[in-house]
């Protein structure tokens, strides 16, 4: 597949070398989010299940907004950068998150739809002040050594899916959703396991799995030469499609909590919509990830 090249298949490897190259960049400490996996959950230390809780919240808050899947991405891997560098009481866990998704959000959306710190505060029902949530965010930028910017596994999702969606004949183009496999990996980040992986190898285990279900055997071919391309050992893709097999079957399930956009619904009642300035609090429901899953 990648051995004849197009003008775009030519720009989309380009890319593709690029992220390879920054990936090992601004990612978090494997560590650091193993001593979060082996703490034991007593009120007050972070524990696997906090982090968990608060990326569902952050996945919430995501869609209420109408926020890109980028700016979700972001704001899990800055806060796992944080998370696996300083150690968090469980009651800051709060104004931690909201301040890790405050900064994706200003870095990825365009600047009128960014929302007020206190509409943001407002909406999360949270008791601190937005000089809490500032003061947080420099701390924030202090230990991602201000970058806020990193690569994510949504931007290698991207590309993988459109080298492997182009050599699809036209007619089967649609059988390969790309808004599927953007809700498949925001189950992932819901888990914290999946941030111990590299941002490509979740990405084409991801679409890899995908492709199995479909049974393509055809596309198998495109799915290899991109793993030689960013030089995925083979041990470690089947790992990995493993964890995300298991992580997606869990969470079609009734057993996995899912995000819970209820709280949101109940904070923007009718009277309190009339006060809100900007469009983005048109929004007064939130799809479920299982939907476009199963």
């Amino acid at each position: 597949m990648i051995e004849v090249l197009t003008t775009d298949s030519q720009k989309l490897l380009h890319q593709l070398n690029t992220l390879l190259e920054q990936e090992s960049r601004c990612q978090p400490k494997v560590c650091g989010l193993k001593l979060i996996e082996s703490a034991h959950d007593n009120g007050l230390r972070m524990t696997a299940r906090l982090r968990d809780f608060e990326v569902k919240d952050l996945l919430s808050l995501t869609q209420f907004f109408g926020f890109d899947t980028e700016t979700f991405s972001l704001a899990v891997n800055l806060l796992d950068r944080f998370l696996s560098k300083m150690k968090v009481q469980a009651k800051h866990l709060g104004c931690v998150g909201l301040s890790c998704f405050y900064l994706a959000v200003k870095a990825t959306e365009e600047e009128r739809n960014v929302p007020l710190a206190t509409d943001l505060i407002r909406i999360s029902q949270y008791r601190f002040t937005v000089s809490d949530l500032m003061r947080m965010e420099k701390i924030v930028l202090e230990k991602v050594c201000w970058k806020v910017k990193a690569t994510t596994a949504f931007q290698f999702l991207q590309l993988y899916y459109s080298l492997i969606h182009d050599t699809l004949p036209f007619e089967r183009r649609n059988d390969l959703n790309f808004e599927r496999l953007e809700a498949q990996l925001k189950a992932c980040h819901c888990r914290i396991i999946f941030s111990k992986a590299k941002p490509s190898v979740l990405a084409l285990s991801i679409i890899a799995l995908e492709i199995q279900a479909l049974k393509y055997v055809e596309l198998t071919e495109g799915v290899e030469c991109i793993q030689k391309h960013s030089k995925i050992s083979g041990r470690d893709l089947t790992f990995w499609q493993e964890l995300v097999s298991k992580c997606l079957t869990e969470y079609s399930s009734n057993k996995c909590s899912k995000p819970n956009g209820q709280k949101l619904k109940w904070i923007v009642s009718g009277r309190t919509a009339r006060q809100l300035k900007h469009s983005y609090y048109r929004i007064t429901h939130l799809p479920t990830i299982p939907e476009t899953i199963c």
